[in-house]
C-alpha cells in the first residue's frame, strides 16, 4: 500500500541507472574527444560528496562527474586512453586554478559591461 512510505518512486522520465551511466560515459568521451591533452583526477568521497572523476585539458576547462569509486574511474579513464591521477596526491593542477580565474574575470567584465549598457539606456 505504502501510505506513510518513505521511499519515492522515480519520475516517469527519469532515466534509469544504465542509461544515466551511457549519458555520463558519452558526455565524457565527447568531453575527450573534443580537447587537448586530457587528464583524469580521481577526488575522493567526502560526507557530502561521493568520488568523482574530474577531466581537465591543458588550457584547463574541466568537467566534473560521479563515479561508483575509485577503480572504476581508473577503468574509465584506460578506456579513455587518458591519464589518470589521485587528487590527494598530485593535487590539481595550477591550469585550473587559472582557467577558473580567467572565467570569472571574464563574466566580471560581461557583468560590468551589461550593467554600463543598462544605466546608459536610462
Amino acid at each position: 500500500m505504502g501510505l506513510f512510505s518513505r521511499r519515492r518512486r522515480p519520475a516517469a522520465d527519469a532515466p534509469t541507472d544504465r542509461e544515466a551511466r551511457t549519458a555520463t560515459v558519452e558526455y565524457l568521451r565527447d568531453f575527450v574527444r573534443t580537447r587537448v591533452g586530457v587528464e583524469a583526477y580521481v577526488e575522493p568521497a567526502t560526507n557530502v560528496t561521493p568520488t568523482t572523476v574530474m577531466l581537465v585539458a591543458t588550457d584547463g576547462e574541466w568537467t566534473r562527474r560521479k563515479v561508483p569509486d575509485g577503480q572504476a574511474a581508473a577503468r574509465l579513464a584506460r578506456d579513455l586512453d587518458i591519464p589518470v591521477y589521485d587528487v590527494q596526491r598530485t593535487g590539481y593542477p595550477q591550469r585550473v586554478r587559472d582557467f577558473n580565474t580567467r572565467r570569472r574575470l571574464e563574466r566580471r567584465r560581461q557583468q560590468r559591461a551589461s550593467d554600463q549598457r543598462a544605466s546608459d539606456a536610462v
